[in-house]
């Protein structure tokens, strides 16, 4: 299904004075309002293929009905979600999961939607039905060259399936580690995978990047072969310029300071993107701004200081993604959610007094750092966001518009009731 132009303008006709109200103060209170709005009108996030569906854990899934089955459905959900808020303009697909069958159907179809394709994603965490050889105790760090090389010549062709697309980014997670002690060794299980990751990176077209995700635990619980942003850092070092450290927002120990290390990477010029979440105990990869909006925002503003300082355009230069599995949500309603709460947190830091902060931070004036901060976090921007999003042409509210038009039940209503999506 697609969302008409006559329901977006009577949904928005409806919201009008409400938010032109809300709007205005907030415009005659705030100097850098329009800098704020152009620059949230370029910021887009991709959407993870795999969040489409609804999420699962050990003991179970409980499908939402209408998942979408195939790539094609995916990018006609990807392009709803960009329809409302106009700020979901790439699709993230997962290798083997997303396949196309049709490359070029494929371009075109995304091309409808007004979508590119950002980070192409690699699977060496599970076993395909028709690979020869397991990954149960690893994939690019397995003792065995003959798993190794079959990891590797799966990351080389999920390349070249980007190639196809339009990408210009591979993304790595690897599920490589330990589970008890003893089990590997540690210095070896890290140099075989670097030279894997050697191998993948010679085959990088030329303006290609390859992001190297970090994780501390799961589904190893006793060490992870690319543990924490350091390890990551080390191979990105390693590999070349090419090479970049990911950074998932869940993929850290408790109270790990996350705004820290993506300051320190963004200055040694090895941050290359974020997969966006939020978590209470461990990767619960929940609705982002959910549980920790504080930190959210702490980040965007090193975010936005770090690239500032480089030069770099913020919608840009880095890349920016959802990894979220929502098991009780409808996925569609998770990311909307999501994105909204990325953008609001974007916005906030966007507002922070960059030269009095500074200046605070010179004279050691504790108080007032904490002061400019949390002013620009509890000024309520919402109504800012979303005059961004009309202005780019989407949905007042577009939470209320997927209600309002009853899209899940449409979607049921096409799909079925019991489909499960893809690669899930």
């Amino acid at each position: 299904m697609e969302i008409t132009q006559n329901q977006l303008e009577a949904h928005n006709d409806r919201a009008s004075k409400a938010h032109q109200q809300s709007f205005n103060f907030i415009a005659a209170t705030q100097q850098r309002v329009e800098e704020v709005i152009s620059k949230l009108i370029s910021f887009q996030v991709a959407i993870p293929s795999w969040a489409l569906g609804t999420g699962g854990t050990r003991f179970g899934r409980f499908s939402g009905g209408g998942e979408p089955r195939s790539l094609d459905e995916k990018l006609a959900d990807i392009g709803l979600l960009h329809r409302l808020n106009q700020s979901s303009g790439a699709a993230s697909l997962h290798i083997p999961w997303d396949v196309p069958q049709d490359y070029a159907a494929i371009r075109q179809q995304a091309q409808h939607y007004n979508l590119r394709f950002d980070a192409m994603n690699s699977n060496t965490f599970q076993d395909q039905p028709d690979q020869a050889h397991s990954y149960k105790f690893g994939s690019l760090h397995h003792a065995d060259p003959a798993v190794r090389k079959q990891a590797v010549e799966h990351n080389i062709e999920v390349i070249r399936q980007g190639i196809e697309l339009g990408s210009d980014t591979l993304s790595i997670w690897l599920a490589d580690g330990s589970c008890f002690p003893g089990q590997l060794n540690f210095r070896k299980a890290f140099q075989r995978t670097l030279e894997s990751l050697q191998e993948i990176y010679a085959a990088l077209p030329e303006h290609w990047k390859v992001f190297v995700e970090y994780k501390a635990f799961e589904p190893n619980f006793y060490s992870t072969t690319i543990g924490d942003w350091g390890q990551s850092l080390l191979f990105a070092n390693k590999l070349g310029p090419k090479a970049f450290t990911l950074v998932d927002l869940g993929h850290h120990l408790p109270n790990a300071n996350i705004e820290q290390i993506v300051s320190l990477l963004l200055m040694e010029e090895k941050l290359g993107g974020f997969h966006f979440n939020d978590s209470k105990y461990g990767d619960d990869d929940l609705t982002a701004g959910s549980i920790k909006p504080y930190q959210l925002f702490l980040i965007f503003n090193e975010l936005v200081e770090g690239l500032d300082a480089r030069g770099l355009d913020h919608a840009t230069g880095l890349g920016w993604m959802i990894d979220a599995s929502h098991n009780v949500k409808d996925p569609l309603e998770d990311l909307l959610q999501s994105v909204d709460a990325i953008m609001l947190a974007y916005a906030q830091a966007l507002l922070v007094d960059r030269d009095a902060l500074t200046a605070a931070q010179d004279n050691n004036d504790v108080t007032l750092c904490q002061e400019i901060l949390q002013d620009a976090f509890r000024t309520d921007l919402r109504p800012v966001v979303r005059e961004a999003r009309l202005r780019a042409g989407g949905a007042a509210n577009p939470v209320g518009l997927y209600r309002e038009l009853q899209i899940r039940q449409q979607l049921i209503s096409e799909r079925g009731l019991k489909t499960v999506a893809t690669g899930l």
